[in-house]
């Protein structure tokens, strides 16, 4: 008796899979969701397929779920990740290059960090920076502080 979430791969899609391991140079997530699929297909269940592949069962889960959803090409991809929010705004960051860009203050020849983020911090109403987030900004923008 087969079961509606059953994966069932056409030859096709085993061909892809097996040319999608060997292919060009792969993450170990994007092959263990390869494997999750072809080892699907022969019958296995979840839990086999964790232990096997020395992974959490809700990854094979999601897995199938997402290929009997979305289809082949979104279970394979990696998912974007939100990563860190940000601690400053945009308008923040424009404020300390701004600054770094400006003249130096009077009896110095230029900006240093520890300056930059002195003369930051005495704002008020703004939020603290530390000083290697003021190195950080500057990085990005080649900023050149004389």
């Amino acid at each position: 008796m087969k079961r509606n979430n059953f994966v069932e791969l056409t030859a096709g899609q085993v061909k892809f899979l097996k040319e999608f391991k060997q292919g060009e140079k792969r993450s170990l997530r994007e092959i263990n969701r390869a494997n999750i699929l072809l080892l699907l297909d022969k019958g296995k269940e979840a839990l086999e397929i964790a232990e096997f592949l020395d992974i959490g069962r809700n990854t094979v889960s999601r897995t199938k779920m997402r290929f009997l959803r979305q289809g082949m090409e979104a279970a394979l991809a990696e998912e974007p990740r939100p990563g860190q929010p940000r601690v400053h705004t945009r308008k923040r960051e424009a404020e300390v290059i701004a600054l770094a860009c400006s003249d130096a203050p009077e009896g110095r020849t230029r900006w240093t960090l520890e300056l930059l983020t002195q003369t930051l911090n005495k704002q008020k109403g703004a939020r603290k920076i530390n000083r290697e987030s003021v190195r950080l900004m500057l990085k990005k923008t080649n900023a050149n502080r004389g």
